[in-house]
């Protein structure tokens, strides 16, 4: 299957405009995906290299084939969690870099064909990125977890205003007609829970903040993102850039706090977040929640 026709790479020209490929150059694109960011890259700076990242084994069996062909020894990747970014540089005897890029979106090939990440096709509920690097997954979190605990990750990590009551419903579920298997039986009690006018003036489904709560918890999302900025900080040399791309306020909160409390060691270059604009908008319509923020390394 082509995950290309699945998903195209956001912000593509603000990306090069702040990440600006120098020549002889490594950069990492620490979230391969379509590969569309990594081969921009590549293309706009013909003796600079790229090493990609990805945990979906699927994203890269798919898409870096062509790459390494097109681009040979410019071009490698690693599959794994981006939170090994420093483990992975040194197994290839590098310490610096000269830029850092993570788009934090979840690609539409995932939404489709990874189990439990749509609420629209019936599927296990699994929502792990990789198999291969979780072991638990969202069907043990809705099933196993008391209600207190439900209810806090429905509200910290989707900021559901309903979480207690959803919670509530998914326990008295579990009681009453057995564990909760599928995506369609999670975003169906989810809907008879919460009041339909909650979402009346959208288009948002009533489930989209409970499945985005245990999307992120069940591949530890957040953490992974802090510990990626972190350790930027050592991997990026000097005038090094940082580009970050988020799709939710939750990990564009973490991208501006992270610039705002390293002051020392970077220039922010985005005092204000930068946006798609609308031409790319209009093509593309996942680009339309797309927020980046850009450091410069001291």
């Amino acid at each position: 299957m082509d995950n290309k026709l699945y998903h195209k790479s956001v912000m593509v020209n603000e990306v090069l405009e702040y990440l600006n490929p120098l020549p002889g150059e490594v950069y990492i694109d620490a979230t391969f995906g379509a590969g569309g960011h990594t081969r921009a890259i590549l293309q706009a700076e013909p003796t600079c290299q790229v090493i990609a990242i990805d945990v979906d084994k699927d994203a890269i069996d798919i898409n870096s084939i062509d790459l390494k062909e097109e681009y040979k020894d410019r071009f490698s990747i690693f599959w794994g969690n981006f939170i090994n970014i420093t483990q992975f540089l040194k197994s290839k005897g590098i310490d610096k870099v000269a830029g850092i890029l993570a788009d934090f979106g979840t690609s539409q090939f995932q939404i489709k064909n990874k189990p439990g990440f749509s609420f629209n096709i019936e599927t296990d509920l699994d929502m792990r990125m990789s198999p291969s690097h979780s072991r638990i997954t969202a069907y043990d979190i809705v099933n196993k977890s008391q209600e207190i605990e439900l209810a806090d990750i429905f509200y910290k990590f989707g900021q559901e205003f309903n979480s207690r009551k959803i919670a509530k419903a998914i326990v008295n579920y579990r009681k009453e007609i057995g564990p909760i298997k599928t995506t369609t039986q999670l975003a169906k009690l989810v809907e008879s829970v919460v009041y339909k006018k909650t979402n009346s003036r959208s288009n948002i489904h009533a489930a989209t903040k409970v499945f985005q709560a245990l999307r992120i918890v069940t591949n530890n999302e957040l953490n992974s993102i802090k510990s990626l900025l972190a350790q930027s900080i050592n991997l990026l040399k000097e005038n090094g850039s940082l580009v970050c791309i988020s799709f939710h306020s939750l990990e564009d909160v973490l991208v501006k706090q992270f610039f705002k409390d390293n002051k020392e060691y970077f220039q922010v270059l985005t005092n204000k977040v930068i946006t798609a604009k609308d031409s790319e908008i209009a093509e593309n319509k996942s680009s339309r929640s797309a927020k980046l923020r850009a450091g410069l390394r001291n």
